[in-house]
């Protein structure tokens, strides 16, 4: 009985590895999709430090965690991350909308969390910031430079204080409108 066991797990892991999809395999992605990547064309030198905020790209990505040195300030470039890039043309790629009715303490609690994820974020991750936070009536408008900034915001709301969270994607430049109701 074990060999015959042994066999039937043999045969389903070869069948397995048969659909496994290699990277020419492209069925199912649309060829026209658009590229979001916010440096889209731009090369940095290594190593380049941010005039805006203050990260240095190094090694093929901006961080603010790494210190920078007197010796390097003589070798450093300067520029815009993307971040700041995006902040400055105020382009965003995730929208959070914060409905509901809140005490005056909670909205203040609210505002609290959202620039302590934003901060969380930004120490390994800079080009994840926001954009802007609007006061708006009946909540807040959160516009931020990543999807994925967007959906942590909206998830930490919703495990801080409860609530519904909604999430939509578009299809036109894969930017995030997550909703959140208290």
């Amino acid at each position: 009985m074990k060999t015959g066991s042994m066999n039937k797990l043999a045969s389903k892991a070869s069948k397995a590895s048969s659909r496994i999809r290699t990277p020419r395999d492209r069925r199912g992605v649309r060829s026209d999709k658009p590229i979001t990547i916010p440096n889209q064309g731009i090369t940095y030198a290594d190593p380049t430090v941010c005039d805006g905020c203050g990260a240095m790209y190094t090694r093929k990505s901006w961080r603010k965690d790494h210190p920078i040195t007197h010796s390097m300030l003589e070798q450093v470039e300067w520029a815009k991350c993307p971040a700041c890039r995006q902040k400055s043309q105020e382009i965003a790629y995730g929208r959070v909308v914060i409905r509901g009715e809140f005490p005056a303490g909670r909205m203040s609690a609210i505002q609290r969390r959202i620039r302590n994820v934003e901060e969380r974020a930004a120490h390994t991750q800079p080009e994840h910031s926001i954009v802007s936070l609007d006061k708006v009536d009946g909540g807040l408008d959160v516009f931020t430079t990543s999807q994925q900034l967007a959906h942590r915001i909206v998830n930490e709301l919703k495990k801080a204080f409860g609530g519904r969270a909604m999430y939509r994607w578009s299809d036109a430049d894969g930017a995030l409108y997550a909703k959140w109701n208290c």
